[in-house]
C-alpha cells in the first residue's frame, strides 16, 4: 500500500470529459490505456494492476471517468487527473493530488507554476512506480577520454546492489543502435560502441531495469548495480530478458532462475533443478523417480552436466529422487537443446550448465531449510568487502523413518541417505584480474536388508582466473578435476562376500577468450584438453572365507582435446548470424591389452584370435573431426522472428548400462577400435512471437537429429567387470525428430507456461551377422521414446506474500518388450518375446499443487522465513514405472510397478538471517 503526497497544479477537465466509444465495452482496460497513451495522454500506473481488468458492458459513448469508476473499484484501484494531460491509477490509500502546506507554516508560499507541479508529479510518480516496475535511471557516466571519432570498448560488471555479487545472464542493450550483449557467469560484459552518448538498458530476472547513460570518450570500465524488483518475487520467469527469445540467434536454450524453481510444487519438499528442467518442452524422464533426463531424443549419457565448469557424472541422489545440487547454492541454469555454442563439446544431445551463486560481498547471511526427510544450511559473506566473497552449503537426509514404515520387512531393515557439500569463493584482485574456486562433493549410501551396501560419490572442483588483456580482449583460464566412483559390498555370507568397485577421473585445462575489436562482431575462441583415467571395474573378496575370485580390469587412459572459434555477427537490425567451428581429437593410450578378433565373424569370446599388449604412452586408437555450429535469426518485426540452426557434436565417452535410467552401478567406457565415437547432427527451425508488450511469449520449434555409432546391447549382456566388453555390445544408428510448442505468460497475477512436444526417437540395429541384428534390421522405438508430452505450469499470486502453484503433466508411456507366447522345446517351456519395444506401458498423468507463504517483508527482523506446502500426485494415480513378468504355476503373470501410487504431501520451512 502506498501513501504519497503529490504537489500538482489545477486539474483540468479535458481528459475527464473525453468520450469513450462503446466499441470498448467488454474489452481489456490495458488496451484502452495503451490507446489513450497513443493519443497523447500521460498515464502513471503499474501494468500488472490493470492487465487483467475487463471494462463492464455499456451502451453508447461514456465519459472516461464513468468507465474508470465502473472498472477500477472492484480491483481496489483509484484514479485522478492531477494536471493537464495526465492520468494516475494506483492501488491502496488515497493520494493527495492538490497543493497543500503544513499548518505549522505561518508565512504563505507562492503556488508553484504548472510546469513545476508537473515536474514534481513526474518525480513522485516515478517514486511510486520505480520500486515495483519502472526502470532505475542512473546519472550519466563519462567513459575514457580524448577520443573524438571511431569506436571504443566498454567493459563492465553487473552487480546486485545489496549483496555486491555479480549477476549472470543480464542483458546489456543499446536500443538506439540495435546492439547488445549478455553478462557472463560472474556478471562481466564487454561492448563496443561508437564515440558519443548512449543509453545502456540493463535487465535481469528478478531485478529492476536500469537505464545507464554513458558518454563514450574512449575505452573504460563501468559498474552497474541492480536492485531487486518487488514485482518479480512471486513470478515465474524462465528467460533472462523479455525479448531474448526473439533477438538471440540461438534456439532451444532455456535459462531458469532460482525464483522460478521456488514457486513450483516439490517432491519430498526439496527444490530440484532436474525436475524443473523436465517441465520444459523437449525434456523428458523415462518414469517417475527416474534418474537422468532425455533431451530431444538423446540418451541420458548424451547430456553434459556442468557445475561451475566441472562435469558431474551422476547428478542425482537416492537413485533419482533428488537432484545432486544444493538449491540455495544455485544461481540459475542454462539448458542448451540445440544451437549449442562451440565452446561446449563432449556430448551430442544437450548441455546443462549450472551456475553457482557468488557469496554476499557486503554482509554475512545464513540460510536454511527443513523438510520431512532433508535439511540444508548455507553461509555466505564477504572476504574483503566489495572485493571478494565466499558461500558454503551442505545437505543431509534422514529418510530411514520412511523405510521403517513400509510393510515389507526387507525394506524395514534397509537404510538410505546422502550428504553433499558445495563451496564457492571469488575474489577481485584488481580491475583486470579476478579469481574463483568451486568445490562440490557428495556421497550416497543405501543398505538393502542389512547385507548389501550400495555407495557412490561425486567430486567436482574448478579454479578460474579471468584476466583482461585490453578492453577488447579478455580471457578465462580454468582448471577442473572431477571424479565419480561407486562400490557395492555384500556380506550376506562369509563365503560369498564381495566388493565391486568402479572409478572415473577427469582432469581438464582450458582457456577461453573473448575479442570485441570488430564492430557488430562478438568473437570467442579457445582451446582445452581433458585427460581421462578410468578404472573399468574390480571384483574382490571381502573376507578370508570368500570364494570370490579377484578380478581387476585394466585402467583406460585417453586424451580429448579441442580448439574452437565462433563469431556472432549482427549483419543488420533484422539479421543476426552465429557461426562456429570446433575441432576435437581423441587419443587412447597404453599400457593396455587389446583383443584381436577373427575377420568375417561377429565379436564373441570364441572369435578372439590374439591379444596385443600396448606399451605405456603408445597409441591405442585415434579419432578426430570438425564440429560445425551455425545459427541465423531474422526479425520479421518488433515482436517476431524466425531462426534456423545446425550443429554437429562428437562424443568420445559412453555410459554402459542396460537400464533405461541412470543407476549407481552404471559405468563409463572410453572409445576404442571397437566402440567408435558417437556423432550427432541436429537441424532446427523455429518461429518466435511475443504479445502484449513481451508479457506473453510463444514459440514453435521443429528439429531433426540423425545419430551415428550408438551402442546397444545383446540379449542377456554381461556388463559388469567384463574385460572384453565389446563382445556384449552392438553398433546402432539413431534418429530423432519432433516439434515443440510453448506459450508462456510472464507478468500479472497469473503466470506460467504451457508446453507440448511431439517427438519420436528411433533406433536401427542392422548387421551382416544375424545374432547382432535386432528386429530384422528395422527401425524401432528407443527405450525412452514418448511421442506426446504436455505440461502446464501455473502460478497465481494472491498477495506479495501468498501464492498458489500447480503442475499438470501428461506423456505417452514408454516402449517395452512383452512376452507374447509360450512354447515347449526339448521338454522345457520357453517364452517367446515380441519384437524389441513393440508395446508400451500405460500413459502417464499427474497433477501437483503447492502453496507458498512468505513472512512479512520488514527489513529489520531476526529472520526472514517462508513456508511451502505441496501435494505431489494429487489424484493418487498409480502411474506405472515399468511392467514386469513372473512365471507362476506354469503361467506368465504381468505386474505393474508404481513409485508413487497415492498423493504425497510435504511441508518445507525456510529461513534467512
Amino acid at each position: 500500500m502506498f501513501l504519497i503526497v503529490l504537489v500538482a497544479g489545477p486539474s483540468v477537465l479535458c481528459a475527464q470529459t473525453e468520450l469513450v466509444s462503446d466499441e470498448w465495452s467488454g474489452k481489456n482496460l490495458l488496451d484502452l490505456v495503451e490507446n489513450l497513451e497513443s493519443d497523447g495522454l500521460e498515464i502513471f500506473t503499474w501494468e500488472p494492476w490493470i492487465d487483467s481488468l475487463v471494462i463492464p458492458e455499456f451502451a453508447g459513448d461514456q465519459r472516461l471517468t464513468e468507465v474508470l469508476e465502473s472498472t477500477l473499484p472492484s480491483a481496489g484501484l483509484a484514479y485522478d487527473f492531477p494536471v493537464r494531460g495526465q492520468l494516475m491509477i494506483w492501488q491502496g490509500d488515497n493520494i493527495t493530488t492538490t497543493l497543500g502546506r503544513p499548518e505549522s507554516l505561518s508565512s504563505p508560499t507562492p503556488a508553484p507554476t504548472e510546469a513545476a507541479a508537473t515536474e514534481e508529479l513526474i518525480r513522485l510518480a516515478t517514486q511510486l512506480t520505480s520500486p515495483l516496475d519502472g526502470p532505475r535511471i542512473r546519472e550519466s557516466v563519462t567513459i575514457g577520454e580524448g577520443q573524438l571519432i571511431g569506436t571504443a570498448t566498454l567493459s563492465g560488471v553487473i552487480r546486485d546492489a545489496v549483496t555486491g555479487t555479480g549477476i549472470a545472464s543480464a542483458t546489456v542493450a543499446v536500443p538506439s543502435l540495435g546492439t547488445g550483449t549478455y553478462s557472463d557467469a560472474d556478471g562481466y560484459f564487454s561492448l563496443t560502441l561508437p564515440i558519443g552518448t548512449h543509453e545502456l538498458n540493463v535487465r535481469s530476472v528478478g531485478m529492476a531495469e536500469v537505464i545507464q547513460p554513458v558518454v563514450m570518450a574512449g575505452e573504460g570500465n563501468i559498474q552497474v548495480e541492480m536492485e531487486e524488483a518487488v514485482r518479480e518475487l512471486d513470478e515465474v520467469v524462465i528467460e533472462a530478458e523479455a525479448r531474448s527469445n526473439i533477438d538471440g540467434a540461438q534456439m532451444g536454450v532455456n535459462t531458469v532462475s532460482i525464483q522460478t524453481m521456488k514457486q513450483l510444487p516439490t517432491l519430498l519438499g526439496e527444490l530440484d533443478i532436474v525436475k524443473t528442467a523436465v517441465l520444459l518442452p523437449g525434456v523428458q524422464m523415462v518414469g517417475e523417480g527416474a534418474a537422468g533426463f532425455n533431451v530431444r531424443g538423446g540418451g541420458v549419457d548424451q547430456n553434459l552436466v556442468l557445475l561451475s565448469h566441472a562435469p558431474v557424472f551422476n547428478p542425482n541422489h537416492l537413485f533419482g529422487f533428488f537432484s545432486a545440487f544444493h538449491p540455495d547454492m544455485i544461481n540459475s541454469f542454462q539448458l542448451y537443446k540445440s544451437g549449442i555454442p562451440s565452446r561446449y563439446g563432449g556430448r551430442i544431445s544437450s548441455v546443462f550448465d549450472v551456475g553457482l551463486k557468488e557469496g554476499n560481498r557486503r554482509n554475512l547471511e545464513f540460510k536454511g531449510g527443513i523438510s520431512p526427510i532433508t535439511a540444508r544450511l548455507s553461509l555466505e559473506g564477504p572476504i574483503t568487502k566489495d572485493k571478494g566473497s565466499f558461500i558454503i552449503g551442505g545437505r543431509s537426509t534422514y529418510s530411514d523413518w520412511i523405510l521403517r514404515r513400509l510393510p515389507d520387512v526387507t525394506f524395514q531393515n534397509s537404510r538410505a541417505g546422502f550428504q553433499d557439500l558445495t563451496a564457492h569463493l571469488s575474489y577481485e584482485i584488481n580491475a583486470n584480474n579476478q579469481i574463483s574456486v568451486s568445490a562440490y562433493g557428495s556421497r550416497d549410501q543405501f543398505t538393502l536388508n542389512q547385507d548389501t551396501t550400495f555407495g557412490y560419490t561425486n567430486l567436482a572442483t574448478s579454479a578460474s582466473w579471468k584476466h583482461f588483456f585490453t578492453k577488447q580482449l579478455y580471457g578465462e583460464f580454468t582448471g577442473v578435476y572431477s571424479q565419480y566412483d561407486y562400490a557395492v559390498e555384500n556380506e550376506s555370507s562369509p563365503e560369498n562376500a564381495f566388493r565391486l568397485g568402479y572409478q572415473i577421473r577427469h582432469h581438464e585445462a582450458k582457456a577461453d577468450f573473448t575479442w570485441l575489436k570488430l564492430e557488430n562482431h562478438y568473437l570467442r575462441f579457445g582451446a582445452g584438453a581433458i585427460w581421462y583415467q578410468l578404472s573399468p571395474g574390480s571384483f574382490q573378496p571381502l573376507s578370508a572365507e570368500s570364494i570370490v575370485q579377484p578380478q581387476t580390469l585394466q585402467t583406460e587412459r585417453a586424451l580429448e582435446s579441442a580448439v574452437y572459434i565462433s563469431d556472432e555477427w549482427r549483419v543488420s537490425e533484422r539479421m543476426l548470424i552465429y557461426g562456429g567451428l570446433r575441432f576435437s581429437a581423441f587419443q587412447a593410450f597404453g599400457p593396455r591389452d587389446v583383443f584381436l578378433y577373427s575377420a568375417g565373424q561377429p565379436l564373441t569370446v570364441g572369435s578372439i584370435i590374439d591379444t596385443v599388449s600396448v606399451n605405456p604412452g603408445e597409441l591405442v586408437s585415434n579419432y578426430q573431426g570438425p564440429e560445425i555450429r551455425f545459427a541465423v535469426r531474422y526479425s520479421l518485426d518488433e515482436a517476431s522472428s524466425v531462426k534456423f540452426s545446425y550443429n554437429r557434436m562428437r562424443q568420445y565417452i559412453h555410459r554402459v548400462s542396460n537400464t533405461v535410467s541412470i543407476a549407481p552401478t552404471d559405468t563409463w567406457k572410453l572409445s576404442d577400435d571397437y566402440i567408435r565415437p558417437q556423432v550427432g547432427d541436429q537441424f532446427s527451425l523455429g518461429y518466435f512471437r511475443n504479445f502484449r508488450q513481451n508479457s506473453i511469449e510463444t514459440s514453435v520449434e521443429a528439429y531433426y537429429k540423425p545419430i551415428q555409432n550408438l551402442i546397444d546391447y545383446k540379449a542377456g549382456a554381461d556388463l559388469l567387470v567384463n574385460e572384453h566388453l565389446e563382445t556384449e555390445l552392438v553398433n546402432a544408428s539413431g534418429r530423432a525428430y519432433g516439434i515443440e510448442l510453448l506459450i508462456r505468460k510472464n507478468t500479472g497475477k497469473f503466470t506460467g507456461w504451457i508446453g507440448y512436444t511431439y517427438s519420436r526417437t528411433l533406433v536401427q540395429i542392422a548387421s551382416e551377422f544375424q545374432e547382432e541384428t535386432v528386429n530384422r534390421g528395422e527401425w524401432f522405438p528407443a527405450n525412452f521414446d514418448k511421442p506426446h508430452d504436455l505440461t502446464t505450469v501455473l502460478n497465481y499470486k494472491v498477495t506479495r506474500r501468498l501464492s498458489f502453484s500447480g503442475n499438470m503433466t501428461y506423456s505417452t508411456g514408454r516402449p517395452i518388450t512383452f512376452p507374447v507366447a509360450q512354447y515347449n522345446f526339448g521338454n522345457s517351456n520357453r517364452v517367446y518375446y515380441s519384437d524389441r519395444n513393440a508395446y508400451r506401458i500405460p500413459d502417464y498423468f499427474r497433477i501437483d499443487l503447492g502453496v507458498n507463504i512468505e513472512g512479512n517483508h520488514k527489513v529489520k527482523k531476526l529472520a526472514h522465513s517462508s513456508w511451502s506446502f505441496s501435494v505431489y500426485n494429487v489424484l493418487g494415480r498409480r502411474n506405472p514405472y515399468s511392467i514386469y513378468f513372473v512365471a507362476e504355476n506354469g503361467n506368465i503373470q504381468g505386474y505393474q510397478l508404481s513409485i508413487f501410487g497415492r498423493p504425497f504431501a510435504t511441508v518445507t520451512y525456510e529461513f534467512r538471517m
